[in-house]
């Protein structure tokens, strides 16, 4: 029986967000986003490639956060140049030549149709996007979304098979997410979440990170055991994890850049 004072308790508030515009010490003018999340029990800047935020508690007055922020102006300026990355590609209608999948920037074709769509033409390894005439951005963000997905499950399809040969069961549905900071992980009740920016990466990259997970159906934890599970069906693992610590960031600010913010 649930206890009478959960029952009574006020249920807590819904996090509010606000983008603001902030002068840097250095004259640049970013956008911060302003949290006020009930959780938070004191003020916080924090940085990632999706940009700078500051997180308040709910009794934090405006005045409060913005001394804050402006007594870390210096950090923030140095944080936000560890995250800026030159040549995130923006897609441009009709301009755009170019788009990022599997490691690679394949030819990107325009052509006006009826339905939108974003097709790979595998005989000419190139990528042919079909737009209506009136399809804004949120229609192409919705598309090369979507035309990731379907790649990134065409990865998994051709590589699963083989994986789930010594495994004591399959996972039990693979979902695809935009991660800040994660490639992939496995819940409690074997549901598999894997990074959508993975399929830009170089495709044995992506299969490392699969393995990764697919072996925490036999081992919960990190331990030695567990990564000789992974090395018994990835041997080169340390190199795959050596490409994520350089090229990590900017394969998520890329499809950031591409699909939008997560949903």
């Amino acid at each position: 029986m649930p206890s009478l004072f959960r029952l009574l308790a006020p249920k807590p508030r819904t996090i509010e967000r606000e983008s603001l515009e902030l002068e840097l010490p250095d004259g640049r003018t970013i956008n911060l986003q302003r949290v006020r999340d009930p959780r938070a029990r004191r003020l916080r800047l924090s940085v990632d490639e999706r940009g700078a935020r500051l997180t308040m508690p709910l009794r934090a007055s405006l005045a409060n956060g913005e001394r804050f922020v402006a007594e870390h102006g210096d950090w923030l300026t140095k944080q936000l140049a560890r995250f800026q990355l030159d040549g995130v590609p923006a897609l441009e209608r009709e301009v755009s030549a170019q788009m990022p999948l599997r490691g690679a920037m394949l030819p990107l074709q325009w052509q006006q149709g009826r339905f939108a769509r974003l097709q790979y033409e595998s005989d000419v390894e190139a990528l042919v996007f079909t737009l209506p005439a009136k399809a804004g951005d949120g229609t192409i963000r919705r598309v090369v979304r979507d035309f990731y997905e379907a790649q990134a499950r065409v990865d998994v399809g051709r590589w699963l098979p083989r994986l789930l040969a010594d495994l004591p069961r399959a996972p039990r549905r693979i979902t695809f997410k935009m991660m800040s900071s994660q490639w992939g992980s496995l819940a409690p009740d074997g549901s598999m979440a894997l990074d959508l920016s993975l399929v830009l990466a170089r495709p044995s990259a992506f299969e490392y990170v699969l393995v990764h997970e697919l072996c925490h159906l036999i081992r919960a934890d990190h331990s030695r055991a567990f990564w000789r599970e992974v090395e018994a069906r990835c041997p080169h693992w340390r190199g795959e994890r050596d490409y994520f610590h350089a090229e990590g960031r900017r394969l998520k600010a890329t499809l950031r850049a591409l699909c939008g913010k997560a949903g």
